[in-house]
């Protein structure tokens, strides 16, 4: 297979995930919901993930224990980025979460340059530009200083730097098949959640006794296909790609997050904050766009 099939295949895979995960809100508040508080629900989501590619760890363990300490802990640090995410998602509106979550490419590019040494183009400086302007512009709605406000927005914004820094460090030292890795991930994110969970609410007592087999059955279905397989495939495509672009490609989820926010919980933005989150999405677009123009034009 070509390299330029791969990349493209890569590509889609990441857009789409991004597609699922835009819709990742649900079955989170739907554990809340059910019983589970705050971290809860994603502790129990990872851990079912865990379970079911523990098997396949098993099988890939030479690998494993190849794998140097960088590259294991860049993996985990992404699953830790997606736990803070998650239970961002919790504690915040779905669409401002999502958006302080995909600046991204703002951190990755930064990364890439001033740690890595990676030559910047000039489309990525500016992209940089918009994405800082859309953050003060989304954070200084309602004439309030531009800092996240409480503690779900923090944890987005926290997130995405250190998804930067985990895909950058999987990009670099990571030879890790897709399967172990995503084993490496969601563990990481499952003793992020156990070590944060406490911090929120504790352990619901007598929530699996009430009704166990249909949280258990969505938090299974959870783990399996948002924490497992499709996590999977965006650790095959994050090996082949420019990590700025992995954040760039996955802003398909914040469209879809923020109109299905929109539409079946009733968040809406404020002016101030939708040209804000327009900005940083068009500082991701302004990246991509040369690179979808060179494949057309090949």
């Amino acid at each position: 297979m070509s390299q330029d099939r791969i990349v493209l295949i890569a590509t889609l895979i990441v857009a789409l995930t991004g597609l699922l995960w835009g819709v990742y809100w649900l079955p989170v508040r739907a554990m809340v919901s059910r019983g589970l508080p705050g971290a809860w629900g994603t502790v129990l989501a990872t851990a079912a993930a865990a379970l079911a590619l523990a098997p396949l760890a098993w099988w890939h363990r030479r690998a494993l224990a190849r794998a140097g300490p960088v590259a294991l802990g860049s993996i985990a640090l992404g699953g830790a980025a997606f736990t803070l995410y998650s239970i961002g998602l919790v504690y915040g509106r779905v669409a401002i979460i999502i958006l302080l979550y995909f600046l991204t490419p703002v951190w990755s590019t930064l990364i890439g340059r001033y740690v890595m040494g990676w030559h910047t183009p000039a489309l990525r400086i500016v992209a940089i530009g918009l994405g800082l302007l859309g953050l003060v512009v989304m954070l200084s709605a309602g004439g309030a200083a531009p800092l996240p406000r409480g503690a779900g927005e923090w944890m987005a914004l926290v997130a995405g730097v250190m998804w930067s820094v985990g895909t950058t460090g999987i990009r670099v030292k990571s030879a890790l098949a897709p399967a172990p890795a995503s084993f490496v991930f969601v563990l990481g994110a499952t003793v992020t959640g156990l070590a944060l969970a406490p911090f929120f609410d504790p352990w619901p007592t007598g929530v699996l006794r009430t009704g166990a087999a249909g949280l258990l059955g969505l938090a299974l279905v959870t783990g399996v296909l948002w924490w497992g397989l499709s996590l999977a495939l965006l650790m095959w495509a994050t090996l082949r790609l420019d990590p700025a672009r992995v954040g760039i490609l996955m802003q398909t989820e914040v469209l879809v997050g923020a109109v299905t926010a929109a539409l079946l919980a009733g968040e809406h933005l404020h002016p101030l904050e939708i040209a804000g989150g327009a900005l940083v999405v068009s500082a991701g677009l302004l990246e991509v766009w040369p690179v979808r123009r060179r494949a057309l034009v090949e």
